[in-house]
């Protein structure tokens, strides 16, 4: 085989995390999708994984926020010690706020036409999302959080076609995208989500409160082209981010 057709893995940078995925990360240009319980740091694992593209790999990243105000997603990660102020200025990490999408009125006239809101936000997110990622030319994208723009289509099949055009439209642009997302029940033992059946991968985060106190379970669903761990595995969030435990297992 030619070393062009070899496949291309992207490093994570979430300790453990790499390690589950055969020591080599995510297949290059898989648009993955983060499903966890209120709480439980998805939007942590998302900015260190942007993180560590754009301090440890030199891979340009953007994140898209559809709910959380920017400034305050810069303040919160600065636990962390992940200043993305300097990354901003340095054209290796852009934060779209994409939230104001949600709030157009019924209709946007554009001349003539009239476009529907859902058609019309959904249009402009990916516009916004490819604008972005080919001026910075973008190895790493996350949209978080996708439950804040799907809540628009209460219509079963009307959401599923959006995220297929949304899916779509990312997956064109060539990076490895976390497609960040509330999961609707918080036992290992649920009815998946029809965006799991269409991602690439799924990462699974949950938080339980147990008799002991409270449990993290992290585990890898699915991943398409690498050897993964599918086992759940404890996880802690610490003052650096996120860390797996890939070797324990819970009793």
């Amino acid at each position: 085989m030619l070393a062009t057709q070899l496949r291309r893995f992207t490093e994570t940078g979430i300790t453990g995390l790499d390690q589950m995925l055969d020591a080599k990360g995510i297949p290059t240009g898989h648009n993955i999708f983060i499903l966890g319980s209120p709480g439980s740091g998805k939007t942590t694992l998302a900015v260190q994984y942007l993180y560590y593209g754009a301090t440890k790999a030199n891979e340009p990243g953007i994140f898209v926020t559809l709910d959380e105000n920017p400034g305050q997603i810069r303040e919160n990660v600065l636990a962390f010690g992940w200043d993305l102020e300097k990354l901003e200025a340095k054209g290796l990490l852009t934060i779209v706020d994409a939230s104001p999408l949600r709030r157009v009125k019924s209709a946007v006239n554009l001349g003539n036409i009239s476009i529907g809101k859902k058609d019309f936000s959904l249009v402009s997110l990916i516009e916004i999302i490819k604008r972005n990622a080919i001026e910075m030319k973008a190895k790493r994208i996350v949209i978080d959080p996708l439950a804040t723009f799907m809540f628009q289509y209460p219509n079963e099949f009307e959401r599923r076609d959006a995220f297929i055009t949304l899916l779509e439209g990312v997956s064109e642009l060539g990076a490895t995208s976390l497609f960040v997302s509330e999961v609707t029940h918080t036992s290992l033992e649920r009815a998946h989500q029809f965006e799991e059946y269409l991602a690439e991968g799924v990462v699974l985060m949950l938080k339980r409160v147990v008799t002991e106190g409270m449990e993290r379970l992290f585990q890898i669903e699915k991943m398409r082209g690498v050897n993964h761990d599918t086992k759940p595995r404890p996880y802690s969030i610490s003052d650096e981010g996120i860390r797996v435990f890939p070797t324990e297992q819970f009793v």
